[in-house]
């Protein structure tokens, strides 16, 4: 919260809460910081955006997470200057800020450059990646603007952008009649299939606390990959799944059984940037294959959503 107050922003700030049961100090919290607080009595990240934009009056939205830190002062204007050009639909950072001093689980996923590796081996993730120097696998058209990357994304190469720092202005999410759910990978897609596909990629970072260990790594992918197969089961999802994205899961699979591929990935990775966090790669990759497995098997028997009752990082 003091990373947000402490912006050096000309404009003003509204700051609202979606406050799912909160057993903690965040209303305090909130209270000192002169935050909006709203009920989130769902208590799931996408049904708190949902509140939170009904309760906003802004005319750009910015997704910051609670387990995000905005590294720098002069973070959002450096993230909502490019929305000078309005061809630009939404913002985002570049990569997560790595930090030496975060948890094991938190830097890794900073150096891969996401919280899931398997969307490494299908391409479509959305942050710089030591491992593949590059911010996505996807095939992208991007022009240098300086400060950011002008990304004019088409429907078949949607990346997973949407949150941990996403600014969009409110009049895209408006056109999409969000409703009780804000599913913020969907959000992107939905709108590069109505022809809003100018998106930046500012040269910035942002801090994800993902967590300290492997059974944090194991508990936040049987929620997404219950959740994900809950919502779809319903309709409510858009995200797309296609061909390539389908071998990546292959080779995902195969790299996994073969065991050496992954532990050369981690020394590449180590050789790139020494830290021990490395050594969580392979782990995560077979935590990820028995997870997502399991989760497809309950899908096809009874798609449940994760309940959040007692959930912590």
């Amino acid at each position: 919260m003091s990373s947000i107050r402490s912006q050096r922003y000309e404009g003003s700030i509204e700051i609202i809460i979606a406050d799912g049961g909160s057993t903690d100090a965040t209303l305090e919290i909130a209270e000192r910081f002169d935050c909006i607080v709203v009920d989130n009595p769902l208590k799931t990240g996408e049904a708190g955006k949902a509140a939170g934009l009904a309760a906003s009056s802004g005319d750009l939205i910015a997704l910051v997470d609670s387990d995000n830190i905005l590294p720098e002062d002069t973070w959002l204007t450096r993230m909502t200057s490019p929305f000078s050009d309005p061809a630009i639909v939404a913002s985002e950072p570049l990569e997560y800020t790595y930090r030496q001093r975060d948890p094991l689980l938190t830097r890794y996923c900073a150096l891969l450059g996401m919280n899931d590796p398997l969307v490494y081996f299908i391409g479509n993730y959305d942050r710089m990646s030591l491992l593949s120097g590059k911010w996505t696998g996807l095939n992208v058209v991007a022009e240098d603007r300086g400060d950011y990357l002008d990304v004019k994304l088409s429907p078949g190469a949607v990346p997973t952008m949407g949150a941990n720092g996403f600014v969009i202005r409110r009049e895209m999410l408006e056109l999409l009649d969000i409703g009780g759910y804000l599913f913020d990978i969907d959000v992107v897609s939905r709108l590069v299939s109505k022809g809003y596909d100018h998106y930046a990629k500012v040269k910035t970072g942002i801090v994800h606390l993902y967590g300290r260990g492997l059974g944090t790594f194991a508990r936040k992918q049987l929620r997404r990959v219950r959740d994900y197969s809950y919502y779809s089961s319903r309709g409510m999802r858009s995200y797309g799944w296609s061909t390539q994205q389908r071998r990546g899961i292959m080779k995902f699979v195969l790299y996994c059984v073969l065991i050496i591929p992954l532990l050369a990935q981690s020394v590449r990775g180590y050789m790139r940037k020494p830290d021990l966090a490395w050594a969580l790669h392979a782990p995560a990759c077979w935590i990820t294959l028995a997870v997502y497995g399991w989760g497809f098997l309950e899908a096809r028997v009874s798609p449940r959503e994760q309940h959040r009752d007692g959930w912590k990082q």
